[in-house]
């Protein structure tokens, strides 16, 4: 919005006072040339075209303009305070204002409104008046209606009504600070912001529909000012997950990711990222571009503003703000609060967020020199991070019995991400794959595969350290493809192979039994499941009487058996009646047992046919 004031000596309507009320006499033949006046713009000068010369020159950056005394001095305490010696030269001039706020630009518009010519407000230009009236203490002193109250009118009831205007003039104060802050205009409109967002959002429901309309214009915005409206906001009861959601745009907008895009998750991307890691460390120090003093005090401050309720934000965020807090350099206060934060969100985590580049301490977030013997992945901070996730699992579950934890598939994964570098320890490696409980683990099979690509990558490992590094894992808790896998790996320790075979062995026969009372429980189920209903009733019952049937006839062939047998003499009874008696018994397993009994006690009977009991004994056990 503008106002155009048209600034003239006499009384008018917008109150400027008479020429016999000014504080400075001014000559009536000035006063009758300054209706004339206008003013030429050359290169690096603004020369007043009047009848009378000008008596004044001013210097404002590289502008030197050439003015009259009185119209500044009739407006301006500040010239009617200091000493103004005439011009000596034409090289030189008589006042230089340094640090003036808005500039050359601005003092040309106040020139305008002191020799009575029409100006305009507007939001691009009032906080730049506003602070350069200031400066040159243009007040109701010196006359009534002068610029200060003029431009604190137009804040006030103009600027201050409107979200737009709001917005455009926060902006237009980030090159007059510390003028601004001093005449409370920042804190004004952030807290008009502030109350604006808070009213609108009210109104409005749900996050998705119409809580992040403000987003956009707020990320614009520099970071302390950004910092005071959020602030403003939180003190106001706004929900921490709008607030983080800000937050998050805010730093897409102002600190886009550094990292590479990333096509898929896995080793495929390994040797890319192995790759980049080799060029940037090996980057001459003189090509590197460290990181600004801005973008370091605008992650802090980030970090700062983030809401205590771990719900904010997401892992992702954290860990990404974790890097790029590494990368700037910043506190050591700013690294811990984030890994602390970042370890009670843990299972919200990937494995490309867990892998963070080694930065050399305090060398500015520049990575590494290749020549060192440093890991590529900084595998403490991730220590400390399932540290923190730890502690706060045993005081969620400090009555609760402890099982599998949700982060143990993603730590596995980050094992075999960081397997695959030639300068990692087996100290580290180990320190890290011990990290979490026995009983942590359902499964080992991830364990395993990263122990196995580390095997790969460091082939000259003495077997003292393979050993050691195997004893981590449990060869009980390997399914059956890792096993037969690890079986034939000549890889592994002898011990850890035969430990292998042997659970594979174990679980191969519980998988057997396991099949069997699947199919006991299954038969049961469905017998029960079958006596509801009055055709399957009738269905079982003429089953049992055929099961009947068959062991009234395998009874009368048990019995005729036992006649044949009595009649026998001991001399003449040979294998061929018992061949005979046996095939029709081994057709039925319900009467192995009391043949077992009966043969028993006839071996009592008969010791001189030791041949054939043992001949017997084995057709039994092929039998069961």
């Amino acid at each position: 919005m503008e106002i155009s004031m048209e600034q003239t000596l006499a009384s008018n309507s917008d109150g400027i006072t008479s020429e016999e009320d000014r504080r400075v006499i001014v000559p009536s033949k000035f006063i009758a040339a300054e209706a004339d006046c206008g003013f030429e713009k050359k290169e690096h000068s603004w020369l007043a075209m009047s009848q009378i010369p000008t008596d004044l020159s001013i210097q404002v950056q590289e502008i030197t303009f050439y003015v009259h005394k009185y119209p500044l001095i009739s407006k301006c305490g500040y010239f009617s305070r200091i000493e103004l010696r005439p011009q000596i030269s034409d090289a030189c001039c008589d006042v230089k204002l340094d640090n003036f706020p808005g500039g050359a630009e601005t003092f040309e518009i106040i020139l305008k409104f002191c020799y009575g010519l029409p100006i305009s407000l507007n939001v691009s230009n009032v906080a730049a008046l506003r602070c350069a009236s200031e400066f040159l203490e243009m007040t109701e002193a010196l006359e009534d209606g002068n610029l200060i109250s003029k431009t604190e009118a137009f804040f006030t009831f103009v600027v201050l009504s409107s979200w737009g205007d709001s917005i455009a003039v926060l902006k237009s104060c980030e090159t007059l600070s510390p003028w601004t802050d001093n005449l409370q205009i920042v804190r004004r409109c952030c807290d008009t912001i502030a109350w604006k967002i808070t009213g609108e959002t009210s109104t409005v429901g749900g996050l998705a529909n119409g809580e992040k309309w403000w987003f956009n214009d707020v990320s614009t915005l520099r970071i302390d000012y950004f910092t005071r409206i959020i602030t403003g906001l939180k003190a106001k009861g706004m929900k921490p997950e709008i607030i983080g959601s800000c937050i998050i745009q805010y730093k897409e907008y102002w600190l886009p990711s550094t990292e590479p895009e990333r096509e898929a998750a896995g080793s495929n991307n390994y040797g890319r990222r192995e790759m980049q890691w080799k060029i940037i460390s090996g980057r001459k120090q003189e090509e590197y571009i460290g990181p600004t003093k801005e973008q370091r005090l605008m992650v802090e401050s980030l970090v700062s503003l983030l809401p205590p309720e771990k719900e904010a934000v997401p892992c992702k965020f954290l860990l990404k703000m974790l890097k790029m807090a590494l990368l700037y350099s910043a506190s050591p206060a700013i690294v811990s609060e984030l890994e602390k934060r970042a370890g009670l969100v843990l299972e919200g985590a990937d494995v490309n967020d867990l892998l963070i580049p080694s930065y050399a301490a305090g060398d500015q977030g520049k990575l590494v020199d290749s020549t060192e013997e440093k890991t590529m992945h900084n595998t403490e901070i991730v220590q400390r991070i399932l540290e923190y996730f730890l502690m706060y699992e045993q005081q969620q579950l400090q009555q609760q019995h402890s099982g599998p934890l949700p982060i143990s598939k993603l730590l596995d994964s980050y094992l075999a991400e960081i397997a695959r570098d030639p300068k990692l320890p087996v100290t580290k490696f180990l320190f890290l794959a011990q990290s979490l409980p026995e009983n942590a683990r359902t499964s080992d099979d991830g364990l395993y595969r990263a122990i196995d690509t580390y095997l790969k990558t460091h082939p000259s490992l003495p077997d003292h350290e393979r050993r050691r590094l195997c004893k981590v894992m449990n060869c009980g808790k390997l399914s059956l493809d890792a096993c037969a896998h690890a079986a034939q790996n000549d890889r592994l320790p002898l011990r850890t192979v035969i430990e292998v075979i042997f659970a594979e062995q174990m679980k191969i026969r519980a998988a057997i039994q396991g099949s069997g009372q699947t199919e006991t429980a299954d038969k049961s189920d469905l017998e029960s499941n079958a006596s509801a209903t009055n055709k399957e009733v009738n269905t079982l019952k003429i089953e049992l009487e055929k099961v009947k049937l068959q062991m009234n006839e395998l009874q009368s062939d048990h019995s005729e058996l036992q006649q044949q047998y009595k009649k026998q003499k001991p001399k003449q009874r040979n294998s061929s009646a018992w061949k005979v008696g046996w095939r029709k018994i081994r057709k039925s397993a319900l009467f192995s047992l009391k043949a077992e009994e009966e043969e028993t006690d006839e071996s009592r009977n008969r010791p001189n046919q030791s041949r054939r009991s043992g001949l017997l004994r084995r057709r039994r056990q092929s039998v069961s």
